[in-house]
């Protein structure tokens, strides 16, 4: 579907296994919402598209109650947020109130409205899009909600070869059609209790830790990963191994990971690029 991103596709998948929420940041036209209609096909998920614009209203995202006459009653009417994959497309572009909205969603699965709190479908995700480039009217999301996304990825653009055979071949939107589910969601979350089983020895969890320490302690990084960042990496690095047909983690899978995780979440010191950040933790702490 993805042609030439088999790396971001198992990123993606990974994220959706160990019940991670994904970011996808990059310029428009790479694919970013075609990925996120293939995952819930996939999985036979119920899908739901959002376009975030600053006129976006919480209630518009998580639902309304509104009285009834017959019944004297007031009637809670769920939102799109009541899906088993939302798509949160370009979501920087709706204000801090309604970015708010998708925090209780994405931490505890459910929405409180008028006191009253609604379960959300199990398995729930949010994959959520931004353009990095074009920051005219939007608002960037705050540390608390980048924190909820397990992942970040970029897609960037396809190679050659791909995008020839992007240009010759079928309508991405027509193959979405004929898209086949090759799980359902109770498989979805099967496969997310399949990861808790796969190992991760002492060892590896040391070089967790050291990397996590390592972050909170750089000159550069005013604030580093939080034991949270630490439970995401361990978890998607369990599913990460799992896709990769083991049944242990390596490290090689926190290296895999880690960039993907840690550079949303790290704070600079001094402007620096999270992502470079994250690269020099990676060499400057060493796998014993």
């Amino acid at each position: 579907m993805l042609l030439g991103k088999a790396r971001q596709v198992k990123l993606a998948f990974t994220c959706l296994i160990a019940g991670g929420h994904l970011l996808l940041e990059d310029v428009p036209g790479v694919g970013k919402t075609t990925l996120a209609h293939a995952l819930a096909a996939s999985f036979a998920l119920d899908f739901q598209r959002v376009q975030f614009t600053s006129d976006l209203l919480p209630s518009d995202i998580i639902g309304v109650s509104m009285y009834e006459r017959e019944t004297a009653q007031f009637r809670f009417h769920p939102g799109p947020v009541f899906a088993g994959l939302l798509l949160a497309d370009e979501i920087n572009r709706a204000t801090p109130k309604t970015q708010s909205a998708l925090l209780e969603a994405m931490a505890e699965k459910q929405v409180t409205v008028d006191g009253q709190t609604h379960l959300l479908p199990d398995p729930f995700f949010v994959v959520a899009t931004q353009n990095p480039l074009d920051l005219a009217g939007t608002f960037p999301l705050p540390d608390s909600q980048l924190d909820r996304f397990m992942l970040r990825v970029s897609l960037d653009y396809p190679d050659a070869s791909a995008e020839r055979e992007l240009l010759t071949g079928s309508d991405r939107r027509d193959l979405l059609t004929h898209l086949t589910p090759q799980l359902d969601a109770a498989s979805l979350s099967a496969l997310n209790r399949q990861t808790k089983t796969i190992t991760a020895s002492t060892a590896l969890l040391d070089y967790l830790q050291a990397l996590l320490a390592a972050s909170r302690r750089h000159p550069e990084i005013r604030v580093g990963l939080s034991p949270r960042a630490g439970l995401s990496l361990l978890a998607s690095a369990r599913a990460w191994a799992m896709l990769s047909d083991r049944g242990h983690v390596l490290p090689e899978d926190l290296q895999a990971l880690f960039v993907p995780l840690a550079a949303h979440r790290l704070v600079a010191a001094r402007g620096a690029n999270g992502e470079t950040l994250a690269r020099t933790l990676l060499n400057e702490v060493a796998v014993d």
